[in-house]
């Protein structure tokens, strides 16, 4: 699959070298005059490329020299040293505030380890340290130290290559791990993992930094002053896996099985980005996963979708104005292409130097979902009001009576003629007192009957 054979390479950029001026204290490389200190208890690795004459050098308690071919010490016999006049004390500075998770301390390079050339793509600031599909490249002839502090206990990778060694299976790399260098260049609670696999799905993997996002935006944020930039735009957008708000448009794509990532990413370069009235408009697309929420609650699962990010160098009320044409031609084409490339709906944002950010365009798709769903929520929370105030006894429903198929079946019943009082029992007879009926019945009320089979007189003694 083209998504699964494209491979990105990152590299780290410090190094622990002993020619590298910014290495020690005096922003310069020791001379033969000058006493080397290293701190005794920093632990380090150091390459060294050239000879060099010292006056002295006090060395760590746990450390290593790994020296180049040719590479030596020797002491200083007092000969003239140009550019050495007068010696003094250099330190070498401390290599342990190096995080892994510093997006300033990586560059994306080509798989020779050539620096990748400058364009219109970029990525969010947690795809600029390495992702779990990617693969890592410490610069052949150099040592480094880094510290791997992470909130995940593992940090999976494609390959990793050090000294200008690629390992990318994990037994090469549980080798490498179980030698003497690398408790010397690794250090933190993250343990880094070699998978060998790249993403296998054509539409994209999501990175795996978001557990780690605070940790990048922290680290980018120290590196830059420890506050975002001011945006020229009222209302700017945060795009997901970004440390700051940004003016210009963001897209969320909802895409199919047929979606292909880099062939989209491509046509998009090709067809629109390359534009001359698109010069200085920059795009980063890649596949997230936003969380849901329903009610205001964040659900633990999290929708997968593709997002594509455009800014531009605009300044001043046309800041993101670039970028908003932009946005609206690729949703103009997705609503005449969509199908046919994997994509189901799109939504768009957008803010500029002019306008708040808002959302300003839909797929059809899109909107006719976003509907139907917002009716259904609107529904659930009307039924669930009603519902609340009836229990606290703030709301009265008046009682109905429905009427049952089975009784509109039946006839109704005529009452008796009001004349018809039946028939005469000569057996019974009933003398009820002289009273007025339409009067309320005295409590003692009697009644009796005339049993003519009964003869009082018979029971007389």
């Amino acid at each position: 699959l083209p998504a699964a054979t494209t491979a990105v390479y990152k590299q780290w950029i410090p190094n622990t070298n002993f020619e590298t001026a910014s290495n020690w204290d005096k922003g310069r490389v020791p001379c033969a005059r000058d006493v080397v200190h290293f701190e005794k208890d920093k632990v380090v690795s150091v390459f060294v490329r050239s000879p060099h004459a010292l006056t002295d050098m006090y060395l760590p308690l746990n450390g290593e020299f790994v020296l180049a071919a040719g590479a030596a010490f020797t002491a200083f016999d007092g000969s003239w040293d140009p550019g050495c006049d007068s010696g003094g004390t250099v330190r070498f500075a401390d290599a342990e505030h190096r995080a892994w998770f510093d997006p300033t301390l990586w560059q994306e390079v080509l798989p020779s380890g050539e620096l990748k050339p400058s364009g219109p793509l970029f990525s969010v600031d947690e795809e600029r340290v390495p992702c779990r599909h990617d693969g890592v490249i410490f610069q052949p002839q150099s040592s480094f130290r880094v510290n791997t502090d992470s909130s995940q206990p593992v940090i999976p990778l494609r390959s990793i290559s050090v000294m200008g060694q690629e390992m990318n299976t994990p037994s090469s790399w549980a080798g490498y791990l179980g030698g003497p260098s690398a408790p010397l260049q690794f250090h933190g609670n993250g343990t880094l993992q070699v998978t060998g696999t790249g993403c296998p799905d054509k539409s994209g993997c999501a990175c795996g930094n978001t557990l780690d996002g605070p940790r990048i935006c922290a680290a980018l944020l120290r590196a830059s002053g420890r506050q975002c930039p001011e945006p020229a735009c009222q209302s700017p957008l945060q795009p997901l896996g970004h440390c700051c708000g940004v003016c210009g448009a963001t897209i969320n794509l909802d895409f199919t099985p047929d979606f292909d990532l880099q062939k989209y990413q491509d046509k998009l370069a090709q067809e629109l980005l390359s534009q001359p009235k698109y010069a200085g408009v920059q795009m980063a697309i890649s596949k997230v996963h936003k969380a849901q929420t329903f009610l205001g609650f964040t659900s633990r699962s999290a929708t997968p979708l593709i997002q594509i990010v455009l800014i531009d160098d605009r300044a001043g009320v046309q800041a993101g104005t670039a970028a908003e044409q932009l946005a609206a031609d690729i949703m103009e084409s997705i609503a005449q292409h969509g199908e046919a490339l994997g994509i189901s709906s799109g939504k768009m944002e957008v803010a500029t130097g002019s306008t708040a950010s808002g959302q300003v365009g839909n797929h059809p798709v899109s909107r006719i979902t976003a509907g139907t769903v917002m009716g259904l929520l609107f529904s659930l929370l009307l039924l669930g009001g009603i519902l609340f105030l009836y229990r606290r006894g703030k709301l009265r429903l008046p009682a109905l009576h429905l009427p049952r198929p089975w009784e509109r079946l039946e006839e109704p019943v005529s009452p008796a003629p009001a004349g018809d009082k039946g028939f005469d029992n000569p057996v019974f007879n009933v003398e009820p007192p002289d009273a007025d009926l339409g009067e309320e019945t005295p409590k003692d009320f009697q009644v009796f009957y005339l049993n003519p089979l009964y003869d009082a007189s018979e029971t007389e003694t």
